[in-house]
């Protein structure tokens, strides 16, 4: 990514936390839970929409992503990537933590 796409990478994510947290400390949700799986379908449902290939059944660019299973395939390997990396990924709380 250049500079201006990590920006803009950058600045939509701290905004989807800034709400996330907005909503959870707003009381507008009971479960925490639910305000992630809103702000995810929502994230999928735009993330499918910026994929939508351009109509050219020969443009190259579009060929990563030209039908829905190739951009399922996408989203899952961006999701399992962003979850691997994140902070949260492992808890001390996990089931597969040992304990001593």
């Amino acid at each position: 990514m250049n500079d201006t796409a990590d920006q803009t990478y950058n600045n939509a994510a701290q905004h989807l936390i800034e709400l996330a947290n907005k909503l959870a400390d707003d009381g507008q949700a009971d479960e925490t839970g639910d305000v992630a799986d809103g702000l995810l379908a929502g994230a999928v449902h735009f993330w499918l929409y910026s994929r939508q290939p351009c109509g050219d059944p020969l443009c190259e660019d579009c060929a990563p992503f030209a039908d829905a299973e190739s951009r399922l395939a996408m989203l899952h390997e961006l999701i399992d990537e962003l979850a691997r990396d994140s902070d949260y990924f492992h808890a001390t709380t996990d089931t597969t933590v040992g304990h001593a």
